[in-house]
């Protein structure tokens, strides 16, 4: 048993927990809801009808009201143009919002997990960036979501913060939802080939929170399916390959393609492996995923 946690083969044995998740109408809450439920942990999924991470007051009542044992903090603002125009609400999301729920945590003896992004990065560069790295946010959904890294930092001596990209689940919109809509109508599309990362399916995601939350391994973690890297114009093809579609797909960098408001990391390549140093496993790789995924959505 390593520090107070009780390990069978790959996955960490549930305990009995309490945990309350946020975000719960967005993919990655929905899928951990799922989990928890599955396995019979008890949980809350909660969303902004029952109380707004942005009140404070709101925030406290509720979850000390609720005494969890951990909560996942899946909620977000994650708009990232939008975001650009709206840097006041954004922040009283991403960063304060977090601050607020890591306040009560601390209070009730609580441990947080809080989800954050390769958005917290400047994106340069082609080598993979390690959970220490330097951040440098490009934009404001960055800049706030590391804001919500360092206030739950600042509130709690221990915490889970773990980074991930490119999302895809059953239950919100996403690249992948888009991309199967578009060649409906479309023969051809420029996609760019020049931004590099790797594709998270909640649904493979999900489990490793669940798992994680039930230790004492702390700390900030990278975690994105396996697989390679690649563009999203390869993430594409095989989107389009996998289902079946015959629209062609053309590559176009950044500077071509035009159109967003803000600026998007080129590498989002997340080094994943503190997760086996710290002897968790690693999420299936994001062609596997993606063949799920596909069978997920037709259901």
């Amino acid at each position: 048993s390593v520090a107070g946690e009780i390990v069978s083969g790959n996955h960490i044995e549930d305990q009995k927990m309490k945990i309350l998740v946020t975000g719960v109408g967005g993919q990655l809450g929905y899928d951990v809801c799922k989990v928890l439920d599955a396995r019979k942990i008890e949980n809350k999924g909660v969303d902004l009808a029952d109380f707004d991470i942005t009140d404070a007051q709101a925030t406290h009542d509720y979850i000390a009201a609720y005494r969890p044992d951990a909560v996942i903090h899946c909620s977000a603002w994650t708009a990232v143009d939008k975001a650009e125009d709206e840097l006041d609400k954004v922040r009283a999301v991403n960063t304060e919002g977090p601050r607020n729920i890591a306040k009560v945590c601390k209070e009730i003896g609580a441990k947080m997990l809080y989800i954050s992004t390769d958005y917290v990065f400047p994106g340069t560069g082609e080598r993979f960036y390690e959970p220490d790295d330097p951040t440098g946010p490009l934009g404001a959904y960055g800049s706030t979501k590391l804001g919500g890294e360092l206030a739950v930092k600042e509130q709690l001596d221990n915490y889970f913060i773990v980074r991930i990209s490119w999302v895809f689940g059953k239950n919100g919109n996403n690249f992948v939802k888009t991309m199967l809509r578009l060649a409906e109508t479309h023969d051809e599309l420029n996609v760019v080939c020049d931004q590099i990362g790797s594709p998270t399916y909640t649904a493979d995601l999900a489990p490793l929170l669940c798992d994680m939350v039930q230790t004492e391994r702390y700390g900030i973690y990278h975690a994105t399916n396996e697989g390679g890297y690649i563009s999203w114009y390869d993430f594409t093809r095989e989107i389009y390959r996998q289902a079946g579609y015959t629209t062609k797909v053309l590559p176009v960098t950044t500077a071509e393609y035009g159109l967003s408001k803000a600026a998007r990391p080129f590498n989002s390549r997340l080094d994943k492996s503190k997760l086996v140093e710290n002897g968790f496993t690693p999420l299936p790789t994001w062609q596997d995923a993606l063949s799920r995924y596909l069978k997920e959505i037709k259901a």
